[in-house]
């Protein structure tokens, strides 16, 4: 490959990694709130969640190996694995480097989760709400896209989208939990 082919494989597979992110985090939000995707069933959109998590994850590894093999700008492995050593725009890089550490946390443990338990995995899966944002910032920072029509209407909607899944999960949590105590009186009172 030349590196102009790999450095225009490297700014698309970094878009494709915005937009199934963006769906990945929006259907896990789905997933919590037991939404049901028309035409799916509910196991459907966990299916789903998962099997799209696991191609954008192939399309970050290529994106990362592009990045490393084009030879235009000098970024190794280990500045891909670690934060903020590499020459080349540490601030920018070293935020993809964070973003990917914790997804990769949140893969291991996803594919130990039968090993680990539930509240670990649990715990170790909030990491994706971190870690999308600081990839967003990362491709804002270093795509050579940034500022072009077509990606500053690409990440303004995937913003909105997840903006608008983690309002639905926030207004509908609020609303739960203030159903909860009115829940509890009924119960109790039933108990009577």
């Amino acid at each position: 490959m030349t590196s102009e082919t790999l450095w225009y494989a490297n700014r698309a597979t970094g878009a494709v990694c915005l937009v199934l992110f963006t769906v990945v985090v929006v259907l896990g939000m789905a997933v919590r709130l037991r939404v049901k995707i028309p035409g799916l069933p509910r196991f459907g959109t966990i299916s789903l969640h998962r099997s799209l998590s696991l191609s954008a994850t192939a399309f970050l590894a290529l994106h990362i190996a592009f990045a490393t093999v084009d030879g235009y700008v000098d970024i190794t492995v280990l500045d891909a694995i670690v934060p903020f050593v590499s020459d080349y725009q540490p601030l920018w890089l070293g935020l993809g480097t964070v973003a990917l550490d914790l997804m990769l946390a949140v893969l291991i443990t996803s594919l130990l989760r039968n090993r680990i338990g539930h509240r670990t995995w649990r715990a170790t899966h909030w990491l994706a709400y971190a870690s999308w944002p600081v990839a967003l910032i990362h491709g804002i920072g270093i795509g050579t896209d940034t500022g072009t029509d077509w990606m500053t209407w690409l990440t303004f909607a995937c913003v909105a989208a997840v903006l608008a899944a983690a309002g639905t999960r926030l207004a509908l949590g609020v609303r739960a939990s203030r159903r909860t105590p009115a829940v509890l009186l009924r119960t109790a009172e039933g108990a009577r």
